[in-house]
């Protein structure tokens, strides 16, 4: 592939992965209103992990600790997600979602799920997994390459 070739590839990637972003937030906002897809996301990580701290989310999602704050501060005023002390550490905050915090992800899950495979419908079994495969290969690159601070 030439330059020029990969430099519009990548190009046309970078635009697109900018539209599929904004439609999931657009998305993420009709299916639950009070739940902005950063919130959703965390809630979402909290619950696969059977709970997590605050800094451990900030970490994974290289974010910065004010911003997990704030969101954090969101699920629990909703009623989404609480705190408990760590056994092993009681200076350390566990968190977990409630059961309506489970009761709202299970809802927007499904009906993220349905949407997906709406929108997926017409792809062959191969296409699905062509694209799982470059969608977790570009994800482990992300997470294992943090991003550099801009050149000066």
């Amino acid at each position: 592939m030439s330059e020029g070739a990969r430099e519009t590839s990548v190009d046309l990637i970078q635009r697109e992965l900018t539209a599929f972003a904004r439609r999931a937030r657009a998305a993420a906002a009709r299916l639950h209103p009070d739940l902005p897809l950063v919130s959703y996301t965390l809630l979402a990580h909290i619950h696969d992990r059977a709970g997590c701290s605050a800094t451990d989310l900030a970490a994974h999602y290289l974010l910065d600790k004010s911003t997990v704050s704030r969101q954090l501060a969101s699920l629990e005023r909703l009623g989404l997600v609480e705190r408990r002390p760590d056994p092993g550490d009681h200076r350390v905050q566990v968190l977990h979602p409630t059961q309506e915090g489970r009761r709202v992800l299970a809802s927007t899950q499904a009906s993220r799920q349905a949407a997906y495979e709406e929108r997926l419908r017409d792809w062959s079994a191969d296409d699905l997994a062509r694209f799982a495969a470059y969608l977790v290969r570009y994800n482990a690159a992300v997470t294992s390459d943090p991003p550099k601070p801009p050149r000066r």
